[in-house]
């Protein structure tokens, strides 16, 4: 009986996953040219949008902090100033300062080092650097290392609630469950996926749903 579950739970999931994919077609999603700048951006999008997101990451750029080691030399209160378009900046620059503290004393700096080992153990010990959340945990580890770890946002509880996979109940890990249960290892798939419900999210399964053209209308419970 729960191999007959998971095949039909897995079923649905892909049914989504194709619907969605045929509509947007590939997102190529995270937009960022370093894994470096994926950590960096997981973290800085927290409470903000990505448009500002995108502001902090040009003046890093500019001012040459796009580094770890620079990052780890700058001041914390220079750096808060720089990334002050992604907002709550105090709080993110001490945050980014945490990260680099703990990849250098743990890892010598280097996210080749931090992604070689078990995932799923490196997925425990970044829950336990001040500042980072399941979340930005989970796009560190899938986008910048390229683990299967599945994210989950806001965007991707609303969209499964509203299709009855999971409840407005259910915590962070119980939603991550349902990929994570149902669906093969595959960081590209998970990639992707994410990706097409932040875009559905966008167009159609809003906090004010615009169900007109939805290409899930009909698996939907609505509100």
């Amino acid at each position: 009986m729960q191999a007959e579950n998971q095949s039909a739970r897995r079923q649905e999931l892909l049914w989504v996953f194709n619907s969605l994919f045929e509509h947007y077609g590939k997102l190529h999603w995270w937009p960022a040219e370093t894994p470096f700048e994926v950590c960096v951006g997981a973290i800085l999008t927290q409470n903000t949008n990505w448009g500002n997101v995108e502001k902090a990451i040009a003046n890093l750029k500019k001012a040459d902090l796009l580094s770890a080691i620079t990052l780890r030399d700058v001041p914390v209160e220079e750096l808060a100033q720089v990334i002050k378009p992604a907002g709550f900046f105090n709080v993110k620059s001490a945050r980014l300062k945490d990260f680099v503290g703990w990849l250098f004393e743990r890892y010598l700096g280097r996210l080749e080092s931090m992604f070689a080992g078990d995932w799923l153990e490196l997925r425990e010990e970044l829950l336990k650097v001040r500042g980072i959340g399941r979340e930005t945990c989970d796009s560190i580890l899938l986008y910048a290392g390229n683990k299967p770890s599945f994210v989950v946002d806001a965007y991707t509880k609303r969209l499964f609630t509203h299709l009855g996979l999971v409840s407005a109940k259910d915590d962070y890990e119980a939603v991550r469950a349902l990929f994570m249960d149902n669906l093969p290892a595959d960081a590209a798939l998970f990639n992707e996926f994410h990706a097409l419900i932040v875009q559905h999210c966008k167009v159609h399964c809003r906090k004010k749903p615009l169900c007109s053209g939805c290409r899930l209308h009909s698996s939907c419970n609505g509100l």
